[in-house]
């Protein structure tokens, strides 16, 4: 595991329209590190369970759009998962949506911290330091059907994540249905639920954030990701020039 950086880094664009923006991108990777069996199949690692399709080429799409700066994970949620807290069930998961992940049952949870996890937090909150009034863009993508809940409605093109923090939703909410998307608060899950890495980047130091899950299937190609990001970029500016 020596060796291995988990993290990612876009050193943000001084004097850009986006310089003191910071794309935080939890699930942008499907890579395994070596010396790790997570015991599934290869095609399981294209799927949603191993990375958010499409986040990766969203946030280099940004930064080369507006000079934003960003942090990815190089780690897949399988292996850990950055968007929980270090006690969190699931943190190494033994299943996801249906699928058994075998490789998981014998891990050593606090191995995984000190290589991959610690690494990342830590990357994420030396970035965020070193930008002045910075405005965070967490970015997500979903699967519309999730295998384990085929009734449960995923109505929207963007969902959006927040805890109590919801300043920026409502500036965003507004805004990314202009442009004819279906938005508003994420379904059937809710940050208040699932916002680890926002609550502790973003909410408990007061930092200014938008939670936006993209449906993966607008942003599994690169023309959909290319477009994503042209809606993306005045939205991040509008609500960074209204909050940062």
């Amino acid at each position: 595991m020596s060796g291995f950086q988990p993290y990612e880094i876009i050193v943000p664009q001084s004097g850009s329209a986006g310089e003191n923006i910071v794309v935080i991108a939890d699930h942008a990777s499907n890579h395994v590190p070596d010396g790790i069996e997570l015991g599934i199949a290869p095609d399981v690692m294209t799927q949603h369970v191993a990375i958010d399709i499409g986040v990766a080429e969203v946030t280099r799409a940004l930064c080369e759009a507006i000079g934003c700066g960003a942090v990815l994970a190089r780690v897949s949620r399988l292996v850990i998962d950055f968007n929980r807290e270090e006690d969190a069930p699931g943190l190494i998961p033994l299943t996801s949506d249906g699928i058994a992940i075998p490789g998981n049952a014998g891990a050593d949870p606090e191995a995984r911290l000190a290589a991959y996890y610690r690494p990342y937090h830590d990357a994420v909150a030396h970035m965020l330091a070193s930008v002045d009034d910075p405005f965070i863009l967490s970015l997500h993508s979903f699967t519309p059907q999730l295998a384990t809940r085929p009734d449960e409605p995923r109505p929207w093109d963007i969902g959006i994540l927040y805890n109590r923090d919801d300043r920026a939703a409502r500036i965003a909410i507004p805004l990314l249905a202009e442009k004819g998307l279906h938005v508003g608060d994420q379904l059937p899950y809710a940050g208040t639920l699932l916002n680890a890495t926002m609550n502790r980047h973003a909410e408990a130091p007061g930092r200014p954030y938008l939670g936006v899950e993209m449906r993966q299937d607008h942003v599994s190609d690169p023309a959909g990701a290319a477009r994503m990001a042209e809606i993306l970029a005045p939205v991040a500016i509008a609500c960074r020039n209204s909050l940062a």
